[in-house]
């Protein structure tokens, strides 16, 4: 049975939201030492705002040039966005070449990697927030199966930090962040 990844980026857009709903402290750390939670949060709502342009044949700069600034009400920018973003998944062909700014690829893929992206910044916003942490197991297996024959060269991508070393009977949630540099097996 192929993965439904429309159903899966309607999950993981409305498990993000929910974390998003929970925030009280907007300057929170976050896993990535780089970002608060109001980074985090704008990381990802930017990435769903670039979707329904790219998913139109426009490019990397086209879509850019095209794109309002995130408003300063977070929670509604995610609804916003994140519904516009789910909404242009289920009408785009899975075929489409989508213009990355350094990559053509099609829209499943991307749509594989988007979805990819918003689980793991869930479980982000859920440790900088307190929420609960627990991914639903259909998203986490879908994405450890996208992610697991690319395990070695994850790090050497930039978008992760070195993987952690976890058990390898551990929980398949845990392996999965510990591939992409996070340590889900203690609470900070």
């Amino acid at each position: 049975m192929a993965t439904d990844w429309i159903a899966l980026q309607a999950l993981a857009a409305a498990e993000f939201g929910r974390r998003v709903d929970a925030v009280t402290d907007w300057d929170a750390p976050t896993p990535d030492s780089e970002w608060t939670t109001r980074d985090l949060v704008a990381h990802v709502i930017d990435e769903q705002r670039w979707i329904p342009k790219l998913l139109t044949g426009c490019d990397y700069a086209q879509a850019e040039a095209d794109l309002e600034p995130i408003g300063a009400d977070l929670p509604a920018e995610w609804a916003k966005y994140a519904a516009d973003a789910t909404e242009a998944w289920r009408n785009s062909p899975a075929d489409v070449p989508v213009h990355l700014s350094t990559d053509v690829v099609s829209a499943r893929q991307y749509l594989t990697e988007q979805t990819s992206d918003i689980a793991i910044h869930t479980w982000d916003l859920a440790r900088a927030t307190g929420s609960n942490e627990t991914l639903p197991e259909d998203l986490v297996r879908a994405v450890w199966e996208y992610f697991e024959p690319q395990i070695e060269d994850l790090a050497a991508t930039g978008l992760y930090a070195a993987p952690v070393d976890v058990d390898d009977d551990a929980p398949l949630q845990v392996r999965l962040l510990a591939v992409t540099g996070r340590d889900a097996r203690v609470n900070a």
